[in-house]
């Protein structure tokens, strides 16, 4: 199923303001909020819906990116950067946004904490072949994985436990306020255990009760064709290993563009600078234009023009999550010689006295053969 366009979910224009963003999300985050629809799970969708859509408006480099490629600037065949946002996660980002608002808070309590690894980003480096056709690449990634020893516990053995006292294993602590309203019962994740419900007396001596260890993985990641610089892939949990257990964090992969020797990119299409001789403008000649995949041949007509275009239909890269390929644009130059022997000079002068290669321009600047004559 495609997703829904971000404006049209926060229900405001392309020229929303950042004050009109946050309004909008504010509203809808409250109508659709966990604690107003329980055990509601459309209602649930919408509220994350409106907070993927706000995370990328509100930022002006992601809605840049989306305003120019759409989802597809976030996507790259293995999610966005903030997509498939925990509860969790939304309050820590937009918990200001609820405060005060209907008796909401920022922050759902739930019975125990799951901890999560960090995320991790890396630059991976793609060719205009890469680019063309798509790829596999392999990384190498540095960083915290599980304890082989504990199996990511932390604790020594099975039987290094002991139940927390202060929460007597239910890993949350309630509390009873006296308001103007009457008694008020919240509770929150213990203190002590951090919602494990359990203590560890016996650490496991390789991890020191951590439950991970350095180490490093390698990472097969699949690039879409038709990707650009700075978009962005996620690979769902292959960042670093969560402490004692819990959910590993996720790999952020940045691509960059390697330069190519003879070709420019200008989004889809590649763009390419023709030197060809007075001669060969004149007469007109075939030359070998370089591709992504190889060189192909092209006529120049007899009288080409210096910067005439020339164009090769479907020879540039692929339109990022649509249909259809760029072009090769080739601009024509003239190559104009500096040194030029005694008989070469003979037959230009030979050229200038013919009508043919004396064009008057309306715009009385020098013509192409007068700039040549004033450098002899």
């Amino acid at each position: 199923m495609s997703k829904r366009d971000y404006y049209e979910i926060l229900g405001v224009s392309k020229e929303a303001t950042k004050a009109e963003l946050k309004k909008a999300y504010r509203q809808i985050a409250i109508k659709y909020h966990p604690d107003k629809n329980p055990n509601n799970k459309e209602a649930e969708d919408k509220f994350k819906e409106a907070a993927e859509a706000y995370e990328i408006l509100n930022n002006e480099e992601k809605r840049a990116k989306y305003d120019r490629f759409g989802h597809g600037a976030f996507e790259g065949g293995g999610g966005y950067s903030g997509g498939g946002m925990s509860m969790d996660d939304i309050f820590s980002h937009f918990g200001d946004i609820f405060g005060g608002f209907g008796g909401f808070s920022g922050r759902r309590s739930s019975g125990r904490r799951v901890n999560k690894g960090a995320n991790l980003r890396v630059k991976v480096k793609l060719s205009l072949k890469d680019i063309l056709n798509g790829t596999e690449k392999k990384i190498k990634v540095k960083k915290q994985v599980a304890c082989d020893y504990c199996n990511g516990t932390g604790a020594k053995d099975s039987s290094s436990y002991s139940t927390c006292s202060t929460c007597n294993g239910q890993g949350q602590v309630t509390r009873i306020q006296n308001t103007i309203l009457g008694q008020m019962q919240s509770a929150s994740t213990c203190p002590t255990c951090g919602g494990d419900g359990k203590i560890i007396t016996h650490k496991c001596e390789h991890c020191y009760g951590e439950g991970t260890i350095k180490g490093e993985e390698v990472v097969q990641i699949t690039v879409p064709a038709g990707v650009a610089e700075g978009m962005q892939m996620k690979v769902g949990g292959k960042g670093s290993a969560a402490r004692r257990g819990g959910v590993n964090g996720d790999l952020i992969v940045v691509f960059e563009e390697e330069e190519h020797p003879e070709l420019i990119r200008d989004e889809d299409d590649l763009l390419y600078n023709l030197f060809v001789s007075i001669p060969d403008a004149t007469l007109g000649t075939s030359v070998e234009i370089p591709t992504i995949e190889g060189k192909v041949k092209i006529k120049i007509t007899p009288g080409s023009q210096p910067g005439k275009v020339l164009r090769l239909k479907g020879k540039g890269l692929p339109s990022y999550g649509r249909y259809g390929k760029g072009d090769i644009l080739v601009t024509l130059n003239v190559w104009i010689p500096q040194n030029l022997s005694k008989d070469e000079k003979k037959i230009l002068e030979k050229l200038q006295v013919s009508e043919n290669f004396i064009p008057t321009p309306d715009n009385g600047e020098k013509t192409f053969f007068d700039r040549v004559k004033d450098m002899f």
